[in-house]
């Protein structure tokens, strides 16, 4: 059999062959293990093995492309790539990367880096020999833990849903006619769980999530036990009365609200005119406590990789420092249609899809040390305020203009003590609005997915009932 190496070499030789001027090809396999249990047994258990590729061409100046799970029809996937760019518009913006960019000298190379812009994978730890091949009944204990730790917190928690966990490995291949041959095994571990406390007829729920490329680094009791703090606190919740008030945005709300606005510093959804950020390059649009940045650098994380989808060496890209925009992710496309470098932000849903531009780990941190707050002391600096622990429908934010309006529930804070807890509240805004506000940070970052950021103090802020 083949190698992945020789078979797409093999096919990215018959494109050219037939007609392509450029040819890629992109290779993904996976074993993933998912399980979810209830009432401390095994309720589902998904495993499953999956291959497929790609075929990227350009001839023309026109694109072609096509897929398959099959390596047997893999003569019919360079025909109907080929066929493909026939039909399809001459753009002169398509290329593919060449091996090797290093970094811009604006994002000078920081570890893992060497000297020569190359990546040190080991260092970016997103394989786990241990967790490779973890065996079922491994898995299922520390899903199980998962349950127990959230049913032991407190005598309240009535139920469990969707107490899962998934186990993942696999590797990512790339190769292109000009001369990126690269890749990368890779493992990814996530645990999640949502509770329901009851008391009095009352219910109130509460979540949690963890996720790593290291299965050392998730304590699967944890998230039991945070999800299960999160449901009991809110029982006895009311409704307050409209007012106008700071907040804290908790991490994992925080970090809700960082997704929606991530989609604006995408180069394509700029190029295309749906960025709220269009044409503000150089200019002051959040709070200048607040840097964003975009890292595919960052050892164990998510969205850490040596390289993009495309085969370009991942780095670290500052995006707002001190609330300036400086900049956006691109992938070979965009950065060719604006004349600059890819920055390696290349993304892909799997083989199926075409590469995008997007981020890898974006992470929200203060621009000064002196702007993060000890949690408590968060709370604390409050007269009044709403510490919100949960925000429902932040994903039917508008992306372009950043309006929303959303359900929101939390805790009351007055002469910094938390009072009771609200449910049914609003907030509405916009998003610059909002991340304008910010005028302090907890010390508690955390990573939900690829999205980083601690807890946030918010100015004044319309609370409705």
């Amino acid at each position: 059999m083949k190698t992945n190496r020789e078979f797409a070499s093999d096919m990215a030789a018959a494109a050219l062959r037939n007609g392509a001027e450029q040819a890629e090809v992109y290779i993904k396999s996976a074993r993933n293990l998912s399980l979810e249990v209830k009432n401390q047994s095994v309720d589902a258990v998904e495993s499953s093995l999956s291959f497929g590729y790609s075929l990227r061409v350009i001839r023309d100046k026109k694109l072609g492309f096509s897929y398959s799970t099959s390596p047997d029809e893999s003569e019919a996937v360079v025909r109907n790539a080929i066929e493909a760019a026939k039909w399809a518009d001459a753009d002169e913006y398509l290329d593919m990367p060449n091996p090797l960019i290093p970094p811009l000298e604006n994002n000078p190379p920081s570890p893992p880096f060497s000297k020569g812009g190359i990546i040190d994978v080991a260092s970016l730890e997103v394989f786990d020999k241990k967790g490779w091949n973890i065996k079922e009944d491994e898995a299922v204990k520390h899903v199980l833990a998962i349950e127990k730790a959230a049913n032991d917190f407190d005598k309240r928690i009535k139920k469990t849903r969707k107490a899962t966990g998934t186990f993942t490995s696999g590797e990512i291949f790339i190769l292109n006619s000009k001369g990126i041959d690269i890749s990368y095994p890779y493992t990814k571990f996530t645990a999640q769980v949502m509770t329901v406390a009851e008391e009095n007829g009352e219910s109130q729920m509460g979540w949690d999530f963890n996720g790593s490329r290291l299965l050392q680094d998730i304590s699967f009791e944890d998230v039991g036990r945070t999800a299960a703090k999160r449901a009991v606190q809110m029982l006895g919740a009311k409704r307050i009365n409209t007012v106008k008030a700071h907040i804290i945005l908790d991490n994992s709300a925080a970090s809700e609200f960082l997704d929606i606005f991530a989609s604006s510093f995408s180069a394509e959804s700029v190029q295309k005119g749906r960025s709220l950020l269009k044409d503000k390059i150089g200019k002051k649009v959040i709070s200048p406590k607040v840097n964003l940045i975009d890292s595919g650098i960052i050892p164990r994380r998510l969205g850490t990789r040596p390289f993009d989808d495309e085969g370009v060496t991942t780095s670290e890209n500052v995006l707002i420092k001190e609330g300036v925009l400086m900049g956006f992710l691109h992938n070979t496309y965009t950065a060719k249609k604006d004349g600059v470098h890819s920055t390696g932000n290349a993304v892909r849903g799997g083989y199926t899809g075409l590469p995008s531009a997007g981020i890898s780990n974006l992470c929200l941190k203060t621009a000064s040390e002196s702007d993060v707050i000890p949690f408590n002391n968060l709370i604390a600096s409050l007269d009044k305020g709403l510490y919100i622990t949960e925000a429902m429908g932040v994903h039917t934010a508008n992306p372009i203009t950043g309006e929303f309006s959303i359900g929101v529930s939390g805790l009351w804070i007055e002469n910094g003590t938390i009072r009771f807890p609200v449910k049914e509240a609003v907030i509405s805004g916009d998003m610059l609005g909002l991340f304008e506000r910010i005028e302090a940070a907890g010390d508690d970052m955390r990573f939900y997915g690829n999205i980083g950021t601690p807890s946030l103090l918010i100015g004044p802020t319309d609370i409705s009932a």
